[in-house]
C-alpha cells in the first residue's frame, strides 16, 4: 500500500501550496502598491489674472513637501510615493504661454520613491499648497495656488478705466486697506437646514405695475457687482446635453456688465472675468472693495426632474428659507467652496467679522426690493418658477453694506431652457431683464453720495 506523502501527514490538502503561493504574491502585490501605487488620475491649470491654480487629482490622499526657491523664483514639490505616469507628465504641456505667473513646469523622479515637481515662476508670487478630500465628482486632491505677491486693486483698475460722468466720485485708494489673501475660507455653512422653516411674508409682484421711472441724474458711479456664480475646479450644474453653469452664467455677466457700461453714470465689474474658482467668501469682499452699490450673483438652477423650468431671485435671510425648494438650494449653492477648494488654512479676521455681522435687517429689505424689481422684469422673457422673491442663508449674498440677490436665471436641467441659455439673443435677453429691474430699484432708491476721489 502506497505511503501517504507528507504534506497530506500533515493534513494539508493537494492545492495547499499553489493557494500559499498565489496569497503571498497578493499580500506582496498590495504592498506594493501601498508604497508607490499613488497615481495621478487626473491634472488641470486654470490661468487667470487673480492667480493660477493647478490641481493633481488621484484615488488616495497625497503625501508632498514644498519648499521655494529664489534667484530665479521656482516653487518645488516632492510627492512621495508617487508613481511617474503619462497624466503626471502631461501637466507640463497644459501650462500656456500666456500664465501670467508659471513659465514652465519639470517633473523628474528626485529619488527613489519621490517624484518632484518644479514650477519655473515668471515674476514673484505667494504660492500656497494645500490637499482637498474628495467632493462632488473629485478624488482626493492637491491644489497649487499660486498668487502674486502684490494682489491687484481691484478699486485702482476701476479707477483707471474711462469714467462717463466727468469725475467718478468714490473713496480715495490711499490708504484703502490691504486686499485680502483670495483664498480665504469662506464662513461656516449657514444653519438654515437645522431649524424650522418659520413663515415669513413674501413681496407679491403687482401685475399693474407701471414702467420704470426715469432714473434721476447721478452726481457719481454707480457700481454694480456681477458675480458669475462656480468656474474653475467647479463646473456647477450640468445640463442634459452637457451645457456647464459656470459657463453660461459667466457669458450673461460679460453681457450684463457690457449693457450696464453704456448707462450714463454706472459701472459693472466682474467678481470672475474667466474661467477659475473664487471662494464664496472671496466673492463678497472683492465687491466690497470696489464699494459696490450693488451685487447679482448669476446663476442658473437644476433639478431632479428635467420639466422643471423658470426664473427665480432670491435674497437673503436671517431667520431661515421661505421654502424648502429654496433651503435646498441655499444649501447646495454654499456648497461650491468643497467642491471649487478652499485653504482652510488661511484665517483672515477682517473677512470673518464681514461674514458673521448678520446686523443687515436695512439691507435685506433693500434686497428684497431689488429682487421684486429684478423679478417683475424677467417674467417678461421667461416664465417665474416663483412669483415671488425668496430668502435663504445664501453664503455670497451676505455682505452686510451692500443690497444682494441671486438670480436663478433658468433650469439648466431642462433641455429646452438649456437650450435657450445657450443662445447669444437670449443671454442679451436676460441681461437686459435684470438691468431694467437694477434701474428700476435705482429709481426709487437713488444710491447715497460718497466723498469725492482724492485728486492726487
Amino acid at each position: 500500500m502506497a505511503q501517504p506523502r507528507s504534506d497530506d501527514a500533515r493534513g494539508l490538502g493537494p492545492f495547499t501550496h499553489l493557494a500559499l503561493i498565489a496569497a503571498v504574491a497578493v499580500s506582496a502585490f498590495l504592498i506594493s502598491a501601498h508604497a508607490f501605487g499613488q497615481t495621478v488620475t487626473a491634472s488641470r491649470v486654470w490661468p487667470a489674472d487673480e492667480y493660477t491654480r493647478v490641481t493633481l487629482e488621484g484615488a488616495k490622499p497625497f503625501k508632498f513637501q514644498s519648499f521655494f526657491v529664489k534667484d530665479p523664483e521656482r516653487l518645488v514639490i516632492d510627492l512621495e510615493g508617487l508613481d511617474m505616469n503619462d497624466e503626471l507628465r502631461s501637466l507640463a504641456t497644459k501650462v500656456r504661454e500666456d500664465d501670467p505667473y508659471i513659465k514652465s513646469v519639470r517633473i523628474a523622479v528626485n529619488r527613489p520613491g519621490v517624484s518632484r515637481l518644479v514650477f519655473d515662476l515668471k515674476t514673484e508670487v505667494k504660492p500656497q499648497v494645500f490637499p482637498l478630500a474628495p467632493a462632488g465628482e473629485y478624488k482626493h486632491r492637491l491644489v497649487v495656488d499660486i498668487y502674486p505677491a502684490k494682489p491687484k486693486d481691484p478699486l485702482l483698475a476701476l479707477l483707471k478705466q474711462p469714467d462717463p460722468i466727468g469725475e467718478m466720485s468714490l473713496p480715495p485708494v490711499t490708504g484703502a486697506p490691504a486686499a485680502p489673501t483670495p483664498a480665504a475660507p469662506a464662513a461656516p455653512p449657514p444653519e438654515v437646514a437645522k431649524v424650522e422653516v418659520p413663515e415669513l411674508p413674501v413681496l407679491k409682484l403687482d401685475p399693474n405695475r407701471k414702467p420704470a421711472a426715469k432714473m434721476p441724474t447721478m452726481d457719481r458711479l454707480v457700481i454694480v457687482a456681477i458675480d458669475a456664480g462656480h468656474g474653475g475646479e467647479d463646473p456647477g450644474a450640468r445640463g442634459r446635453g452637457g451645457t456647464h453653469e459656470k459657463d453660461v452664467t459667466l457669458a450673461i455677466a460679460k453681457r450684463l456688465k457690457a449693457q450696464i457700461d453704456k448707462e450714463p453714470g454706472m459701472r459693472g465689474v466682474l467678481v470672475r472675468d474667466g474661467d477659475y474658482f473664487i471662494p464664496l467668501a472671496q466673492r463678497v469682499t472683492k465687491s466690497r472693495r470696489v464699494q459696490a452699490d450693488l451685487f447679482v450673483s448669476i446663476h442658473a438652477d437644476a433639478w431632479v426632474k428635467p420639466d422643471a423650468r423658470g426664473s427665480s431671485v432670491f435674497a437673503l435671510s436671517e431667520r431661515g428659507a421661505t421654502s424648502a425648494a429654496a433651503r435646498m438650494l441655499a444649501q447646495k449653492e454654499n456648497q461650491s467652496d468643497l467642491i471649487g477648494g478652499v485653504n482652510l488654512g488661511v484665517k483672515d479676521p477682517i473677512l470673518a467679522r464681514t461674514l458673521l455681522d448678520l446686523s443687515q435687517t436695512a439691507t435685506i429689505n433693500d434686497s428684497l426690493k431689488l429682487g421684486k424689481a429684478v423679478l417683475g422684469e424677467i417674467g417678461d422673457i421667461n416664465s417665474l418658477h416663483k412669483q415671488s422673491v425668496e430668502q435663504a442663508g445664501f453664503a455670497v449674498l451676505k455682505a452686510p453694506d451692500i443690497p444682494s440677490i441671486l438670480v436663478e436665471t433658468a433650469f439648466i436641467s431642462n433641455p429646452e431652457e438649456e437650450r435657450r441659455l445657450k443662445d447669444s439673443g437670449y443671454q442679451d435677453k436676460l441681461a437686459a431683464a435684470i438691468l431694467g429691474g437694477i434701474k428700476r430699484y435705482l429709481s426709487n432708491n437713488p444710491p447715497l453720495a460718497r466723498n469725492k476721489v482724492a485728486s492726487n
